[in-house]
């Protein structure tokens, strides 16, 4: 099996979170291996060109020209410690998101996250008379929106849980969203006020659905559901008959066996995480809670 085989099955064996990181790192690589050739070849002005062709224009009528730069923008990372310590902040607080939602949350969050902080970063260069001259040639690019919608979406799930920080000790949540919150509007005097903005809307739309999920409504249902039909038209059918993969004794699982045994183990423990999210752990039947524990342990 040749090593990019390799990574595809590692790709397809981790979960969201996995995926997510490995989609950002992967795309600030190659696009840092691009900026090799460039100036290798002497165009270095072709690096600037790539990343306005993906990074999300202030200007609306540059976002009609090229309008998937509302998503492609929340995958961007220019230098080596904006992608570090994004990665590091989705990675910190996406393993608590999972000790308590699910897989499929964690990605409609991020990418709805993104939306919003892209949509707010638009908005408020096209409203407030502050940034009227940097208009025309303003870009957005950066994880940080959609990754700090998952921070908040948790810190207000669960704002009691405490996690440890060294030189400070035990801190809760709830207090690192406020922090954060407070810095980013602070900063929004400093050069990169649009970024802080774009923060702002990410953390706002993770407080909503934390509060709304909260409350028993999921605001991230619909969009989960067009993300799975969408999926769907990629995977391979091979017929509408539905086979059950089994392997034999002794029999190594292949890929496709694995992938089919992983995937309908993922959507029960979904099903799962959902019914304790609506009704409580003592809600689960005794089979439920058995195979939340096996899942847990592996």
């Amino acid at each position: 099996m040749n090593a990019f085989e390799e990574l595809k099955r590692f790709f397809r064996r981790g979960g969201a979170l996995t995926q997510l990181i490995l989609i950002n790192v992967g795309i600030f690589l190659v696009l840092k291996i691009l900026g090799v050739g460039f100036f290798l070849f002497r165009q270095e002005n072709l690096e600037q060109v790539v990343l306005g062709f993906l990074a999300l224009p202030a200007d609306p009528g540059r976002i009609l020209l090229r309008p998937w730069t509302i998503v492609t923008y929340m995958f961007l990372h220019y230098g080596f410690f904006h992608v570090l310590f994004n990665m590091l902040w989705l990675y910190w607080f996406g393993k608590i998101f999972l000790e308590h939602l699910n897989a499929r949350k964690l990605l409609s969050v991020y990418l709805l996250g993104g939306l919003a902080g892209g949509v707010v970063y638009v908005l408020s260069y096209n409203i407030f008379p502050a940034f009227r001259e940097s208009l025309p040639n303003a870009v957005a690019l950066g994880a940080s929106a959609a990754i700090l919608a998952v921070v908040m979406s948790i810190a207000f799930y669960v704002p009691n849980y405490s996690i440890h920080l060294m030189f400070i000790g035990q801190i809760k949540l709830k207090h690192i969203a406020w922090i954060t919150i407070l810095i980013d509007i602070l900063s929004i005097r400093s050069e990169n006020a649009g970024g802080h903005l774009a923060h702002l809307g990410g953390a706002l739309f993770g407080v909503l659905y934390a509060l709304q999920l909260k409350g028993g409504r999921d605001m991230t249902g619909g969009f989960s559901r067009f993300m799975d039909n969408l999926a769907s038209l990629f995977r391979k059918r091979p017929g509408t008959m539905r086979v059950r993969y089994r392997k034999s004794p002794g029999r190594p699982e292949t890929d496709r066996e694995y992938n089919a045994r992983k995937t309908e183990e993922q959507q029960q423990i979904d099903r799962i995480l959902d019914k304790i999210s609506k009704s409580g752990y003592n809600g689960l039947s005794k089979e439920e809670k058995e195979i939340l524990f096996r899942s847990n342990k592996k």
